[in-house]
Parts: structure tokens; C-alpha cells; sequence
């Protein structure tokens, strides 16, 4: 039996996660502490039940808002209040004193800034003319002509906005030279997709991130003396075909397109691709040369973002 496809077996048994199994797999129900403000600030340890109570009584008094009452009263920082209502409407936001991720994850440390804004936007953009456009055209490839043009600061951070949207989301590291992601992360490479496609580990290499609900990662694991030849076997399509059935989004990373023949195709194993031009740094000839070759092998290029962070 190949065991590709017996690791993928092994995945739909457990598709469904229960109380106390690893968080392991993309199948979870996404759902939202709810409650009060005061509830959530309690809940964490930023509040006292008794200072919950004096900042009603005065939000009362004072016509105000819940936040803006504890902040004049000096109980609580305008963080403290962000860092509630994301967990109250379900938006993924980490406090800056959390360093469980690395801090290049803007979208998770820094939702309401101008970096994250325009990282929502191309969001919107991908749901209504391409994710939107019909069933089962759900996974992006992110690719770039060169290296250091921000491919993973986009793959990461792109996936951390629609994990944020409530879609089950999916960050696949199959930049098999110079992986990133388990860095970005602070997750283990040593199980990951070259150990799949090589048979050594099965799709519990998975690994669910517990700070932002809905999101997993498939890190890309020890790097292998052959990636071109691994992501152009029979078994990384398939790979590909069974994660785009479990899970809402999959955003793919990939290795630097002008340097290892390989990323294109991983492209093709997508719905389609996204070309990341880096300014005063990446080539408008490069560019247009990476998509002239994305659509003579059949990938559709959705567009091209042009990186300035």
C-alpha cells in the first residue's frame, strides 16, 4: 500500500477532534468566548471581578462604553479593551507581550494597522474573484521570482486573515530549500510535508495553532536532498486534493521560482497562484516573465501584490 495514501485514511478517521485529542487536523467548529467584555477581561486575568462592577456603576453614570469607562479610570489600557472584543466577535489578536509567535505575524499581533488593512483587502479581493467564484477552487499558491521578497511574511500573514474570517484555513510550508514557516510559527520541522510525501509521518504532522483559532500548519519538515522530485510525484497532488477537501482555505508556500524549478509546480497542484513583487527590489521583467510561464503550464495567476513592508 503506498503510504501516501494511507496517512490520507488515516486523516478522514480523524477529521472530527473531541475534548481532550491533540490539536492535531482541520476540522473544528470555530466558535467565540461570547459574554461581556467584562467576562473575557476577567476571565484572563486582566481584571478584577470588583473593578467589573465600579466600572459599570460609573458606565451607567456616564453614558459610556464599557472600554471607555475603564480606561479614563485608569483599570484598563486601550490594548486590554482590543484584545477583549477580538475574543468577544471571534477576530484572532494577540497582546504584545505574547511572544508565542514570532512578531513578523503582523495580522495576529497588530490587526488594526495599515499593514493588516491592505492584507484585508486582498482577502476580499480573493473571496469575490477567485475563492468565490465556484466549488472547490480553495487553494492559492504564493510564489515570487526571487528570494527575500516576502513570500512567507504574505503566506503567513494572508493565512491568519482568513483563519480570522472564520474560514478553517490551512498554511502548507512546501518551500522544501529554506523553510520558514516553523520559524514564524516557533512550531518543530522535524515532521512535515517532505516526511508525508516520503511515507515517513502521516497528515498527523498537521499541527493546529491554539492562540489563533482555525488555523493549522503543515511546516515543511527536514529538508530533502531531492524536493524537486517529491512535489512532482503522483502523491503530492493527491496531497493536495485531500487537504483542499478538509479544510476552507489552503495557502501555499512555495520555494523562490526563478531559482528552483519546483515552484511552479506546486503552483500547478493549486487552484492558482499569487505573484509577490517586492519594491525597488524585485523585477518588472521577472515578474512578467514568472506569469507568462504560470499560464503555459496551466496555472491561473490571480494577480500580483507588490510587497512594501
Amino acid at each position: 500500500m503506498n503510504p501516501v495514501s494511507a496517512s490520507f485514511q488515516a486523516f478522514k478517521r480523524n477529521q472530527t477532534a473531541r475534548p481532550g485529542d491533540p490539536s492535531i487536523y482541520g476540522k473544528s467548529q470555530i466558535t467565540g468566548a461570547g459574554g461581556s467584555i467584562g467576562a473575557i477581561l476577567v476571565d484572563t486575568g486582566r481584571l478584577s471581578a470588583e473593578n467589573v462592577e465600579h466600572i459599570l456603576r460609573l458606565q451607567i453614570e456616564r453614558g459610556k462604553r464599557f472600554g471607555e469607562t475603564a480606561i479614563d479610570l485608569g483599570l484598563l489600557a486601550e490594548d486590554d479593551v482590543r484584545f477583549a472584543l477580538s475574543r468577544q466577535f471571534n477576530t484572532l489578536y494577540l497582546p504584545a507581550g505574547d511572544d508565542s509567535l514570532d512578531y513578523q505575524l503582523v495580522a495576529a499581533y497588530k490587526p488594526f494597522s495599515p499593514v493588516v488593512e491592505k492584507l484585508r483587502a486582498l482577502r476580499s479581493q480573493l473571496m469575490l474573484r477567485w475563492f468565490g467564484a465556484e466549488a472547490g477552487l480553495n487553494s492559492l499558491a504564493i510564489l515570487s521570482p526571487g528570494s527575500g521578497e516576502g513570500r512567507s511574511f504574505i503566506a503567513a500573514n494572508l493565512a491568519i486573515v482568513f483563519s480570522q474570517l472564520g474560514k478553517r484555513t490551512l498554511l502548507l510550508d512546501a518551500n522544501l530549500r529554506k523553510p520558514r514557516q516553523h520559524e514564524l510559527f516557533k512550531l518543530g520541522n522535524n515532521a512535515g510535508l517532505s516526511g508525508v510525501l516520503a511515507g515517513r509521518v502521516g497528515i498527523e504532522a498537521i499541527a493546529r495553532v491554539p492562540s489563533l483559532l482555525g488555523l493549522s500548519i503543515l511546516p515543511a519538515g527536514a529538508v530533502p536532498p531531492n524536493p524537486q522530485e517529491l512535489v512532482g510525484r503522483a502523491g503530492f497532488s493527491e496531497l493536495m486534493q485531500t487537504l483542499s477537501r478538509e479544510f476552507d482555505v489552503v495557502i501555499v508556500d512555495t520555494p523562490a521560482a526563478r531559482e528552483y524549478g519546483e515552484a511552479q509546480i506546486i503552483a500547478a497542484r493549486a487552484s492558482a497562484a499569487l505573484i509577490v513583487a517586492r519594491k525597488d527590489r524585485t523585477s518588472m521583467p521577472d515578474t512578467t516573465e514568472l506569469a507568462k510561464s504560470l499560464q503555459q503550464t496551466g496555472t491561473t495567476p490571480v494577480g500580483c501584490v507588490l510587497n512594501d513592508f
